[in-house]
């Protein structure tokens, strides 16, 4: 290993060497008694790293004789993914405490996931793409699954993990299929093998490894454990699952599909816009009949992946600059949200039945308030951020000539706009009935409150981040 190649993975060896050392201190320094410390050093680390990267990384480089690659594109969605685990480790503590789930397990096996995350957007071959996979999906499974005591847990976790190894061996046949037919694993060496055409062998083995990465983004037809898998799981883990998971999972994508597939964005974009308009209606229309809140959210999930999809259906820059900064302001959202379901409890037990938010605004105003901009953001109601995500993602599409694909997501986000509006006139026009307690830890407090004014008045910072995503966008598309 050479200095270079050193230079180029420190932020995945710094997170590796840092879980090892913290299973080891948690193991021999009294297990669940250090739980908290974990949880406040974890996130400090990922913060530090989230600015080490963004503040000091230029220039493109690759280790490991191309397996692993250093780009603004790599940089832009890691510095997504740390932010957000961190936002999710501080916020969750106090109700994993209240609720005996503070094991020191918990902040070790997020930082492996975070390592596996962080390879996958730094991938260039199709061995570490899968090292990268397996390693944030083997610490999802056991995640899914840590409430020991619960029936739902344990069917979340095993749902999980036996679909999740489908979706692996789909992965397998198309990696194997693309190796075949081009000679080799790296990326630049498939899309070298593109100049004479493309083997139909070859886009096969694509459609197998869309396939297999459209479940880890929970896009449809491929989301069928999303929903019990986000109801099952303890909250807090259901609050990562729905955020830099996806992250990773969608940067994944563009980056198999323009490093290794650039050249025939027409065989690719299909099935993508394919993906995206299934999502886009099916998460619209499911999450209507749902009256728990978590689900909804797993459909909600399920939609605006198909949006983030919409943009890399164009097949160009543009697309992947919308597509990034879709999936910052996704991420945003969901964990302003999820701080705020973590607080629903009654008779001091936790909650997550919708009809249990009627007249949730006479008893906690400020907090309806800032649950209404959420919501309103999440269904893309100007001028809320959330609308400016679809703008972008659409507008790509109409630009790459996708006029029928961006017609489609507009008419998906009406119909999706009922459940999210549906929220809203609980809070405020609901039944008279006792509505939930809503009990926030002041760092949940402070996430909501933040992330409800980024929602309203983000649009002055979305200026800041758009050239961001563009300099990444062409670091990928080039």
């Amino acid at each position: 290993m050479t200095a270079n190649d050193f230079n180029t993975i420190l932020p995945e060896f710094v997170l590796a060497a840092f879980a090892l050392g913290a299973l080891m201190f948690g193991a021999y320094g009294g297990k669940d008694k250090v739980a908290p410390t974990l949880v406040w050093a974890t996130s400090g680390l990922f913060i530090a790293l989230a600015l080490f990267i963004g503040l000091t990384g230029t220039g493109d480089r690759t280790a490991f004789g191309g397996m692993m690659v250093d780009d603004a594109f790599a940089r832009f969605a890691k510095v997504v993914i740390l932010t957000a685990a961190a936002a999710i480790l501080l916020m969750t503590q106090d109700y994993m405490q209240r609720w005996a789930l503070l094991h020191f397990e918990w902040p070790v096996l997020v930082t492996l996931s975070v390592v596996g995350m962080c390879v996958m957007v730094s991938s260039g071959d199709l061995m570490a793409l899968y090292m990268g996979l397996e390693l944030q999906s083997l610490a999802l499974y056991v995640l899914a699954a840590m409430r020991r005591d619960s029936a739902k847990s344990s069917e979340a976790g095993l749902k999980y993990f036996v679909l999740g190894a489908l979706s692996s061996g789909l992965f397998l046949y198309g990696a194997s299929l693309a190796y075949g037919f081009s000679g080799a694993t790296g990326f630049a060496a498939i899309l070298s093998t593109l100049g004479q055409g493309a083997p139909v062998g070859l886009i096969i083995g694509l459609v197998f490894m869309l396939s297999a990465l459209a479940f880890k983004v929970s896009a449809a037809p491929f989301h069928m454990w999303t929903p019990d898998v986000y109801e099952g799981s303890p909250t807090p883990i259901t609050a990562l699952f729905a955020t830099a998971p996806k992250v990773a999972a969608m940067c994944l994508i563009a980056r198999l599909l323009h490093d290794a597939f650039g050249p025939i964005p027409g065989q690719w974009g299909q099935v993508l816009a394919a993906l995206a308009v299934v999502s886009m209606f099916l998460g619209a229309i499911a999450a209507i009949g749902q009256r728990n809140i978590k689900r909804m959210m797993a459909y909600s999930s399920i939609a605006h992946m198909g949006y983030a999809l919409v943009g890399l259906a164009s097949g160009t820059a543009e697309g992947v600059q919308a597509m990034l900064i879709y999936m910052a302001i996704y991420v945003t959202m969901n964990v302003g949200t999820f701080s705020f379901i973590l607080s629903m409890e009654r008779d001091g037990k936790p909650i997550s039945d919708i009809q249990s938010l009627n007249m949730f605004s006479k008893k906690e105003p400020l907090k309806a308030l800032a649950l209404l901009i959420l919501m309103f953001s999440l269904a893309g109601v100007p001028p809320m951020l959330g609308f400016f995500g679809k703008f972008y993602v659409l507008k790509a599409a109409v630009d790459a000539g996708l006029v029928w694909l961006a017609l489609a997501g507009a008419v998906a986000s009406v119909i999706g706009a009922y459940y999210y509006l549906r929220i809203v006139f609980l809070i405020y026009f609901g039944k008279e009935s006792e509505p939930a307690d809503s009990t926030m830890a002041p760092v949940q407090w402070a996430v909501m409150v933040a992330v409800s004014a980024i929602m309203l008045f983000g649009i002055v910072n979305l200026f800041g981040i758009e050239p961001v995503a563009a300099v990444a966008a062409q670091a990928l598309v080039q």
